[in-house]
């Protein structure tokens, strides 16, 4: 048995909150896609296409958000448990960014079909 308090929604919202903010101030990657989802969101909002577009839009926007957070978790406990090269903790890496790069096609290619479509 895991050895973890009794969950707090206020608690737990600092921790993620705390993160955010830990990203935005350490990870470039992740400043760079914040700034590209906040300028696209609006792009979301006043397209005119159907509300599945829109959703398979704002899906795959965050989902390129959600893999670069991914990513980042790995990287900080690889770097966590060792700092030596190890082909293992390469690997663990690069699998992190195999993520990255996969939501970004998806993204890519999923507003591309719409948009191609639109006009």
């Amino acid at each position: 048995m895991r050895n973890q308090p009794k969950y707090n929604f206020f608690k737990n919202t600092s921790y993620a909150l705390k993160g955010l903010v830990d990203l935005i101030k350490t990870e470039t990657s992740f400043k760079i896609e914040l700034i590209i989802t906040l300028v696209l969101l609006p792009v979301i909002i006043f397209i005119d296409t159907t509300l599945t577009n829109k959703a398979l839009m704002f899906i795959t926007l965050m989902g390129m958000i959600l893999a670069e957070t991914t990513n980042s978790a790995i990287e900080r406990v690889v770097d966590l448990v060792t700092l030596e090269h190890h082909d293992m903790a390469g690997r663990a890496k690069d699998v992190g960014s195999a993520i990255v790069f996969l939501s970004i096609f998806i993204f890519v290619i999923t507003w591309l079909i719409i948009l191609i479509d639109i006009f």
